[in-house]
Parts: structure tokens; C-alpha cells; sequence
């Protein structure tokens, strides 16, 4: 059964250009974050088409843009996490917003503490800590964000 896309490759709401990462949220919407569309798209449960959460701008570094997103992850209030790839930064788009955060990285690719290189993946534990895998830098880094 398809959930998203299935419509060819391109940015129209009812298709995908090379999905990445996948969330699926309680409400079973799946979130989406397209590699080639530097977008990450929501499609709610039974929807023909997705909406833009976050990016969907073109490639870029602006606040409202994204570069090649992977790890994408979603809270309970609906704010979406999204490891921007090529951007070496984390952002942080709450629900509904035209741009996001930079909540990690985003000071180019270095292997300092406040530096990324190229994340990846995104998990939260129970306290809130956010962990980031930095597919250049061959490590995992802890950040407590609030």
C-alpha cells in the first residue's frame, strides 16, 4: 500500500523526489524528508497529497530552506526536527512555521562541538536530549536542547 508519493518523481503535493528518511507520528502521518525536493513533506493518513513542514524553498541555507535533508524526526506538539545535510546544521521547524531554527551546527563542517559534519540520523531520549549522527565526522554528538 502506498502512503506518499507514487506519482513519478517531482515537487507536485501528490509526488516525491528522493525520499530519505521517514517518520510516522501517533496520529499515523508520515513525514517524509526528500533529498531531492530539500523539503520535508507530511502526509496525513488516507491523503492523496502531502503538505511542506519544513523547506520547500530550494537548495539553500536560509532559515526557510533546506539542503538535502535526512533524519527527520516530529514531537508530540508537531515540531519537526530535520538533520539539514549539506548545511551541516540540525533545525527545528514548529508546526506550522514558514522557516525554521538552527538548533545544532550550522558553523560549517569542522569537528568542533558547536560543528557538524554531515548529519544523518536524529533520536531524542527520555529527558529530551537530542543525539545527532555525523555521517563525515564518524561520531554521535549529545545535545541538550530546550
Amino acid at each position: 500500500m502506498v502512503v506518499a508519493g507514487g506519482n513519478g518523481e517531482g515537487n507536485r503535493p501528490n509526488q516525491l523526489s528522493n525520499p530519505q528518511y521517514v517518520f510516522v507520528d501517533r496520529d499515523h502521518s508520515v513525514y517524509v524528508s526528500e533529498y531531492g525536493n530539500h523539503r520535508v513533506m507530511k502526509w496525513e493518513e488516507g491523503a492523496k497529497q502531502g503538505i511542506v513542514v519544513a523547506g520547500g524553498q530550494g537548495a539553500g541555507n536560509s532559515l526557510t530552506q533546506l539542503n538535502g535533508p535526512r533524519g527527520v524526526i516530529v514531537d508530540q506538539l508537531g515540531t519537526v526536527y530535520v538533520a539539514d545535510h549539506e548545511n551541516h546544521r540540525v533545525m527545528r521547524w514548529p508546526k506550522g512555521a514558514t522557516q525554521g531554527s538552527v538548533i545544532a551546527g550550522g558553523n560549517g563542517y569542522e569537528t568542533q562541538s558547536n560543528q557538524l559534519g554531515h548529519p544523518i540520523g536524529l533520536s531524542f531520549d527520555r529527558h529530551g536530549n537530542l543525539y545527532v549522527a555525523e555521517y563525515r565526522n564518524h561520531r554521535v554528538q549529545k545535545f541538550n536542547i530546550e
